[in-house]
């Protein structure tokens, strides 16, 4: 039976995973806003993947795509995100109910701020699924659901030793999140570049949320 890591190489651990995380998606994300900004070659991936999907676009789908993408809102996911605080309040999880508040509120008005510093406009089409005007650059859904699901997978792999159900919660996570990131594609809300980014720029923000609530909480003795 293997022995578990005493406290301080876990802490170890834990920083290291979360120190190559940052350094990673905030180095994809740079990359792409980069991309972006000068309107080099995957941007016109982006035209191409918009136009594509947009042409072929039909009920179905344009239907479910708009029920996933309510669902992930800022009042959807706000409200998912107080129920699962509520839950983690009542069971004394402190340091993770920290995290989800600070992950996901936090990474709203991240999100926000970055779209003012890109102003990039949204995908035009004569025929419009969704009509909107603010900025696209990065995608807010799409940044939303990488920090709720990537907390919510990050809780459930802790409390989990098994490492088949582990892999399972990561498949789940990242399905979820790339569900929410289809949806705003060919609703025509957002390009390509757009989503990818707010995955890199949530993968970011979680890993920072993560391992700085982490380094705070186990200073204290009282912590659970």
């Amino acid at each position: 039976m293997k022995k578990p890591l005493p406290a301080a190489s876990y802490f170890g651990l834990h920083l290291i995973i979360g120190i190559i995380l940052l350094v990673a998606s905030a180095w994809i994300f740079g990359a792409i806003a980069e991309d972006v900004m000068n309107r080099e070659p995957l941007t016109v991936v982006d035209a191409q993947v918009s136009t594509g999907l947009h042409a072929h676009a039909f009920p179905r789908l344009t239907r479910a795509t708009l029920v996933i993408s309510a669902l992930h809102s800022t009042a959807g996911v706000s409200c998912a995100t107080v129920a699962l605080g509520l839950y983690l309040f009542w069971r004394r999880r402190l340091y993770w109910l920290a995290t989800l508040l600070l992950s996901v509120f936090g990474g709203m008005m991240l999100n926000v701020l970055l779209k003012y510093a890109f102003h990039r406009a949204r995908p035009h089409f004569d025929d419009p699924i969704l009509t909107l005007t603010s900025y696209s650059f990065p995608s807010g859904h799409t940044m939303m659901a990488t920090v709720l699901y990537g907390v919510m997978a990050a809780y459930v792999i802790a409390k989990t030793p098994d490492w088949r159900w582990r892999v399972i919660v990561i498949v789940l996570a990242s399905f979820l999140i790339t569900l929410v990131a289809f949806s705003r594609i060919y609703l025509g809300a957002h390009y390509l570049s757009d989503v990818l980014g707010a995955i890199a720029e949530g993968l970011a923000w979680l890993s920072i949320c993560l391992t700085g609530v982490y380094s705070i909480w186990r200073q204290n003795p009282q912590r659970n």
